[in-house]
């Protein structure tokens, strides 16, 4: 029986999910608390690194008009009031190291610039994305998390980036990923169930989400969102994908859902308007603007995607 998984690898044509690639980083976590190997790594010349600021990196196009991170062979790293993540090593045995700072670098390159995820991710290459989404992880956590939640006291970073540590109570603190499922609802005329957040701009529809709460399993927490957000009851429920979703700690879910009532009555809170679309309905919103898809850099699209059967149309072709 084909799944909802085959025909997403199916529809991807090899394209992988943004942020999800095989990176061809192996994150050595084993290395991590070996402070002499770490200190070998950041002298050796081939290292690299790169500074993550507010959740910027800066990235630079190169002359085969590829983007790439700005990296530097770590004896050049700004490493004055930074702190140092070590995110893995490469194939050819390359250490990657990433600095935290309150800002960017200045750079004698003029082209390089800041960016942020949602839009580096588009650019960089499987090895680059991967690597500015774990330093981007690390760098909100370790921002959001300086005191215990034991005692109160400061904490102080160890494991190369990926624990806090309390010297006053000794508890150690591990980074927060919190779980969300965001769902693809079909009806039995195949049709699909957008929504427009209240905060959105008008016209832009994506696809329900929310997170799991405490005590549920994914399957639950999507047919509570589902009708939590859109009055919507739903049956069936089928996993597709995961993508990391570091803004600022968040690991997506995506499922296709099965719905079993078809009046909507969206919540007000956080969705102000959802509709129903068939193909026909969502292919006319588009060519006339009434509608824009979701950002491409999220598994929205992809999911989207999958039900529509072909890549959606980008802002430019609906002109």
């Amino acid at each position: 029986m084909t799944t909802w998984t085959d025909r997403t690898a199916d529809l991807a044509g090899g394209r992988p999910l943004s942020l999800s690639a095989p990176s061809g980083i192996d994150r050595a976590a084993h290395h991590r608390i070996d402070e002499p190997w770490l200190a070998a790594a950041w002298s050796h010349p081939t290292t690299r690194v790169f500074v993550v600021s507010g959740g910027q990196v800066l990235i630079d196009e190169t002359p085969d008009g590829t983007t790439e991170l700005v990296m530097t062979p770590s004896f050049e790293a700004p490493l004055t009031e930074a702190h140092r993540y070590f995110l893995g090593t490469d194939e050819d045995g390359v250490s990657y190291f990433a600095l935290q700072k309150d800002t960017l670098p200045g750079r004698m390159d003029q082209s390089a610039r800041p960016a942020g995820l949602r839009e580096a991710g588009l650019l960089l290459s499987p090895r680059d994305a991967g690597l500015m989404v774990h330093a981007v992880a690390l760098e909100n956590w370790q921002r959001l998390h300086r005191f215990c939640s034991r005692c109160g006291e400061r904490t102080v970073i160890a494991a190369a980036g990926h624990i806090r540590r309390c010297q006053a109570c000794g508890a150690e603190h591990y980074p927060r990923t919190d779980p969300a499922v965001i769902m693809a609802v079909t009806d039995d005329q195949d049709r699909i169930l957008l929504g427009r957040q209240v905060h959105w701009p008008e016209g832009r529809f994506s696809t329900l989400a929310g997170f799991v709460e405490p005590g549920e399993s994914i399957e639950q927490s999507v047919r509570r969102e589902v009708f939590e957000e859109a009055g919507v009851l739903v049956g069936d429920v089928e996993y597709v994908a995961s993508q990391p979703w570091p803004f600022p700690s968040s690991l997506m879910l995506g499922f296709m859902a099965h719905a079993t009532s078809f009046e909507i009555n969206v919540d007000g809170d956080e969705i102000h308007e959802a509709r129903w679309f068939s193909r026909e309905d969502l292919r006319a919103a588009f060519e006339t603007g009434e509608v824009m898809p979701p950002y491409g850099i999220s598994i929205a699209a992809r999911l989207i995607e999958l039900w529509y059967g072909k890549p959606l149309p980008k802002p430019s072709d609906a002109l």
